[in-house]
């Protein structure tokens, strides 16, 4: 009997220090990843004068790339100054002595974590990776690539796209007397609204690759998706609202068009994992 005991108490502290040890691991994958991100932020709060010229301030920049190229493209397509935005005119401000100096480490912070996304994916991977069966890891090969791609995608779509369209109607928009009111935001306010546009398209964008690993496992199936579109389409609205800061349906519009396509995108992704997968099964019986 106490033999037992001792055994069944070798056996607990085994799974508890196993526990430990997944424990241990997982705070040296959250260090390295959290150093990457550290490395990326230094740099960028070294070189934070060109970056926020260059990069930041780029979508309220009347010399924006974005702003001639839908204009180019709207000639080319016929459409006149259709898509020909008028230049964005704002003078930002803070109003704090230290408020430049905190949205450097914002900026510096979150485009550390852009830069270092794929090193940190890869980190998170390395985690969960032994937990998977060999035939579970065989259909997951580029899959930094690939999750890596479509947040890139999502992040470009953001800040090329819907952000110059959201910041020219926002800092356009006027009420009354234009005269008696001027648009004059904070840096902080700007920083909060760029931000959550990037960051928020980067993650929309990751819904092909969710698709394809949900589908895998088992969670979703193509008819799902196929019978769930309708809500999906109010899902996908709702998040277009949340992403754009802008009231207006024209920023909502272009970011409901790409994440729709990306839906339907998944079906067809879910679609040839289902069948692959019906015909492993059909083999193996």
């Amino acid at each position: 009997m106490a033999l037992k005991l001792l055994q069944r108490k070798n056996k607990q502290m085994q799974a508890e220090m196993t526990f430990i040890d997944h424990l241990e691991e997982l705070r040296w994958h959250i260090i390295r990843a959290v150093i990457s991100i550290l490395i990326g932020a230094v740099v960028i709060f070294i070189y934070r004068d060109w970056v926020f010229d260059n990069i930041v301030a780029g979508p309220i920049n009347p010399d924006f790339i974005s702003y001639r190229a839908f204009c180019n493209f709207s000639h080319w397509a016929g459409l006149g100054d259709a898509l020909c935005m008028p230049p964005v005119q704002v003078q930002m401000q803070t109003t704090t002595f230290g408020g430049q100096f905190v949205s450097s480490i914002t900026i510096a912070m979150f485009g550390g974590f852009i830069l270092a996304f794929p090193y940190v994916f890869w980190e998170i991977w390395k985690f969960i990776k032994p937990a998977l069966k060999p035939s579970e890891l065989s259909h997951t090969r580029f899959i930094i690539f690939w999750v890596s791609f479509f947040f890139f995608l999502g992040v470009s779509f953001g800040f090329f796209v819907l952000g110059p369209f959201t910041f020219n109607f926002l800092s356009n928009f006027t009420i009354g007397v234009k005269e008696m009111l001027e648009t004059r935001p904070t840096l902080n306010d700007y920083l909060d609204n760029l931000l959550n546009i990037i960051i928020g398209c980067g993650i929309a964008f990751e819904l092909p690759v969710l698709a394809f690993a949900f589908t895998k496992i088992g969670l979703i199936t193509p008819n799902f998706l196929r019978t769930s579109r309708k809500y999906a389409i109010v899902v996908i609205l709702i998040v277009a609202a949340i992403i754009t800061p802008s009231p207006d349906w024209i920023s909502q519009m272009l970011v409901f068009i790409p994440l729709f396509s990306l839906y339907e995108i998944s079906i067809i992704i879910a679609t040839r994992v289902h069948k692959k997968d019906m015909k492993e099964q059909e083999e193996w019986s």
